[in-house]
């Protein structure tokens, strides 16, 4: 198995560029399978998540190249199989195909999804959405089958403000006949994203990126050239780990209005932040002066879910006791354990974690339980005195593209190394 090692304490310094974004990806590769001409994505993450995505394509006849960050899809050949297991099971994401398929072919069998364990995902919004627009949904051996006649455009109000819902929904309807309505839509950018694709593709789509969505049907899309946004959460973890351990760093490639409520918060700590128009730029902070906060994770645009672990490293670092409250997954407190092991003074109660700084972490052995964990024990090992250990790392490179190469361009001591199993398995 593989493990990332680290030897921490290294300062950091210089510019890291952001890869784009993760959760715009996993739902703009499956968009494209609504086209009738070939659709090119640019400035994609080489991450997991996109080359699984692209077998599933191929597995439906669809001819896909990834290079360079560059996927360009061919659809036109492809076919409603089903997808009951194998690739679909390894990506959360996969429920995209459910809406692009059957706004397609109107129909689809997609396995239930997989990814992290964040606790259960419910995907009951998206199906209420899908039946509003005529499709019959039914649950068989652990996979979805939708099936519809026609899809015809609907009022779908949903009772909370999903991300994937919204888009799945969006996909769905794009094609189907008449007017489809989403009311308390989230409001995240990519969605914004992705309804800027289809709009090339020729949807009519109106208020993206508020919580009433507007959709015209229409008769067919076509290819088209998109570049994705970059990835806001990618961009707040090099944030906190300029402040943890910067000397001077700029994170280029960011739209500074996704990262408001995560650059508020550090300010809040005491962090100095530097914005440009693509760019932000840590100087070195003096950790002395870093103050504990409270920190509530929110729907876009409020603090995200995903930030809550990695910031967790820095409160460790913080003068006093801060607070975390996860509204979103109450699961996401995994870390927390892992974080203990490197002697961080740290509790969880109900979905509140407490953390009580600074104090001095030490390396240790340790597991990803999740992507955005990984990602926290990443900058804890930084961080640390002594040597890292962290298993379970392909968690970690579903969401982060050439992380240890962009780490190592800073001057972090961090390399890849495959162990025997057995040792892990005697760890504890």
């Amino acid at each position: 198995m593989d493990v990332y090692k680290i030897t921490g304490e290294n300062r950091l310094q210089g510019t890291i560029k952001v890869s784009g974004a993760k959760n715009s990806a996993v739902a703009l590769i499956p968009a494209s399978i609504l086209a009738n001409s070939p659709v090119t994505i640019g400035g994609l993450p080489e991450i997991s998540d996109a080359w699984t995505l692209k077998a599933l394509l191929e597995e439906i006849g669809g001819e896909v190249s990834f290079e360079d960050g560059v996927m360009t899809i061919d659809p036109t050949e492809m076919i409603a199989l089903p997808l009951p297991n194998g690739n679909v099971k390894k990506l959360r994401a996969s429920y995209y195909l459910m809406g692009a398929m059957l706004g397609r072919f109107k129909k689809a069998v997609i396995g239930l999804p997989g990814g992290c364990f964040l606790g259960p995902r419910p995907i009951d919004q998206h199906i209420k959405g899908f039946e509003a627009l005529g499709a019959k949904v039914t649950n068989e051996h652990g996979a979805i089958y939708l099936r519809a006649d026609e899809l015809i455009g609907a009022k779908i109000f949903l009772d909370v403000a999903s991300v994937g819902a919204t888009i799945n929904i969006m996909l769905a309807a794009v094609l189907a006949k008449g007017r489809t309505v989403i009311e308390n839509a989230a409001k995240e950018p990519e969605i914004i994203d992705v309804a800027t694709l289809l709009t090339n593709m020729g949807a009519n789509i109106k208020g993206a990126g508020t919580s009433v969505i507007r959709i015209e049907g229409v008769e067919e899309l076509h290819g088209t050239e998109h570049t994705i946004i970059p990835d806001r959460i990618e961009a707040a973890t090099f944030m906190i780990m300029a402040a943890a351990l910067g000397e001077g760093i700029t994170i280029d490639n960011v739209i500074p209005l996704h990262l408001e409520a995560i650059i508020a918060k550090l300010r809040e700590m005491g962090v100095k932040i530097e914005i440009d128009e693509e760019s932000i730029f840590v100087p070195k902070t003096d950790l002395s002066s870093l103050q504990a906060v409270d920190v509530k994770t929110l729907v876009y645009p409020g603090f995200p879910t995903d930030i809550q672990q990695p910031l967790s490293v820095l409160m460790s670092q913080a003068f006093g006791s801060s607070k975390i409250t996860d509204t979103i997954y109450t699961a996401r407190f995994k870390h927390i354990d892992e974080l203990r092991r490197m002697n961080a003074i740290a509790r969880v109660e109900g979905n509140t974690a407490i953390i009580t700084g600074p104090n001095k972490l030490q390396g240790s052995t340790v597991t990803a339980t999740d992507l955005r964990a990984g990602a926290a024990l990443v900058l804890a090992g930084l961080l640390a005195e002594g040597e890292t250990e962290i298993h379970d790392i392909y968690h970690i490179e579903r969401g982060y593209s050439s992380l240890i190469e962009k780490l190592r361009d800073l001057g972090a001591d961090i390399r890849r190394e495959t162990i025997m199993a057995r040792v892990a398995e005697t760890k504890e």
